[in-house]
């Protein structure tokens, strides 16, 4: 009797290992990089990041990091996605509609019906100033029912107790932090909400790029190059060994808003 071995390489395993060897590449490529920092700044007068919408909200990011946050919801699977800073909306009801794709990928596998009303996954969204009009576009969603709206300082003490309080019961937190971009502003929230972020999953702190682009560029700012996200990144990862920057979607991006700034909790 004889056993047949086939030695072909599963065809998915096969791609993806070369692409993480075509990432490689092209991180390690300096006129890539180059390429990659001479478009960031160059769109920045345009306001490139302000030209996109998800599901009829602006949603003020670059595509690609759009699609790396997809990636990393699917791969985690959080209950609860916690945003400072809401703006127009776009954001979240970005996380709304991965979170119901995830209530529907659930109830697929396990061969049940799908009900909204009874699911426990929600976003909530944090700002000192929710504009009367965002307000009525995101309660009038058709994502809302997902979406809690908080309005307030996020680094208030008795508006972070309301959200550990609220964040208690959920099993996969993951985090966003959007709003001020000083570099204390920024490290107070990774303070206040980094902590409730489970094991597994990202605390994401856009913006990160501010420290990489010109002054001139962020005119009656009170943040630029030296004080900003990525300075409070930087400044919180050397305190907080539970965190590391996930660099192998910093290296597959290139073009993103958030370089060091996606967080993985590790312990």
């Amino acid at each position: 009797m004889t056993i047949r071995q086939d030695n072909a390489a599963d065809p998915m395993q096969q791609f993806r290992a070369e692409r993480v060897a075509d990432i490689a590449r092209m991180a390690a490529d300096p006129e890539m990089i180059a390429l990659a920092s001479r478009f960031m700044i160059a769109s920045s007068p345009f306001k490139y990041s302000y030209h996109f919408d998800w599901l009829g909200r602006p949603i003020i990011q670059f595509p690609q990091d759009i699609v790396a946050f997809q990636e990393v919801v699917w791969s985690v699977r959080p209950d609860l996605i916690i945003e400072t800073g809401i703006a127009h909306g776009g954001s979240l009801v970005l996380s709304a509609s991965l979170l119901a794709l995830l209530d529907m990928s659930d109830a697929i596998a396990k061969n049940t019906s799908l009900d909204p009303k009874v699911s426990s996954r929600r976003v909530v969204g944090i700002d000192i100033d929710i504009r009367s009009h965002n307000r009525v576009l995101i309660e009038s969603h058709p994502m809302a029912s997902r979406i809690e709206l908080i309005q307030g300082s996020s680094i208030d003490s008795a508006l972070v107790a309301r959200v550990h309080e609220l964040a208690k019961g959920y099993r996969k937190v993951l985090v966003c932090l959007d709003s001020n971009h000083t570099h204390a502003h920024v490290l107070a929230e990774l303070e206040a909400y980094a902590p409730l972020v489970t094991i597994g999953s990202y605390c994401i702190v856009w913006d990160t790029i501010v420290e990489h682009v010109p002054k001139a560029l962020f005119p009656n700012r009170p943040w630029g190059p030296g004080d900003n996200p990525k300075t409070a990144v930087h400044d919180y990862l050397r305190r907080h060994p539970e965190f590391r920057s996930n660099k192998d979607i910093d290296n597959k991006l290139l073009l993103s808003v958030a370089p060091d700034g996606y967080l993985l909790r590790c312990s």
